[in-house]
């Protein structure tokens, strides 16, 4: 009996914490309207860094790269909160309603819910494609005395220029008469707007995300045809120390193998935040 009874304290001393991830659905005040976002904590914690994970253009918190994050995340005993932007699987808003201002717009009120909350000891946000430009500007716009650290994947700072030259993916457009809104889909569900397109031409990505003084880690696939690296090559010039990696035979959504790319984000995270 003394052995059997040894047998389950040992058993228990050594099971291991924080297994499984402590996800909740909860709602924001955002730019235009509620935000939808799933906050993820470690288990048995009371105090852990937080970050902000934001998805790129008509993408949502569910991809598959940004939930690989978090739970590599919750995992070390970090935490962290996934949301869609306005106009973007289940937050309010219109799509066509959009742009990356009101978008950061969006980030900031997510980053005032997370600072405000109980046991959070630093804030740092992630960001993928559009996503990852909203959190430069965040980043810049706050500054390294309220976010801790910062990581980019395939950053698609690209958006600017695409928007004076008049295109979005397939489609072409007028930059100097800007229509009211550009199908994506010709199916009438996703229209980009004019204001959306007005903004972005003269956005100041690489101007903002430069005041950024904290860490930064860059990702990018090197047969990324929809942003090309050269845009991340960019970042990596305005962040002095910045690290960047480059994977060769990936694409923008880091298809390839996304437990990877997560993974090596998360251990950025990791080296800074534990």
């Amino acid at each position: 009996m003394f052995k059997f009874l040894m047998a389950v304290v040992l058993m228990i001393m050594f099971l291991p914490l924080n297994v499984s991830a402590q996800s909740k659905n909860i709602q924001i005040d955002g730019d235009h309207g509620k935000l939808a976002a799933v906050l993820q904590t470690p288990d048995g914690l009371s105090k852990y860094p937080m970050v902000i994970i934001c998805h790129g253009f008509t993408a949502k918190k569910e991809q598959p790269l940004l939930k690989y994050l978090a739970d590599d995340l919750e995992a070390a005993g970090i935490a962290s909160i996934r949301f869609d932007f306005n106009g973007h699987g289940a937050s309010e808003g219109r799509f066509q309603d959009m742009t990356v201002l009101n978008e950061i717009e969006d980030a900031k009120h997510v980053y005032e819910y997370v600072r405000d909350m109980r046991g959070v000891t630093s804030v740092s946000i992630a960001g993928h494609s559009q996503g990852g430009v909203v959190t430069s500007m965040v980043a810049g716009q706050l500054g390294s005395e309220n976010v801790k650290a910062i990581a980019l994947m395939a950053a698609a700072a690209v958006l600017r220029d695409d928007a004076i030259r008049g295109n979005i993916f397939t489609e072409h457009y007028d930059s100097i008469n800007i229509p009211e809104y550009v199908e994506l889909d010709h199916r009438g569900t996703k229209r980009l707007g004019r204001n959306y397109i007005k903004t972005a031409q003269s956005l100041p990505i690489y101007e903002t995300a430069s005041k950024f003084e904290g860490s930064v880690f860059i990702i990018h696939g090197l047969a990324d045809i929809v942003v090309p690296y050269t845009y991340s090559l960019r970042y990596q010039e305005i962040y002095p120390g910045s690290q960047i990696e480059l994977l060769p035979g990936f694409d923008h959504g880091f298809t390839q193998d996304e437990k990877l790319t997560a993974r090596k984000v998360a251990d950025f995270f990791i080296s800074q935040l534990k």
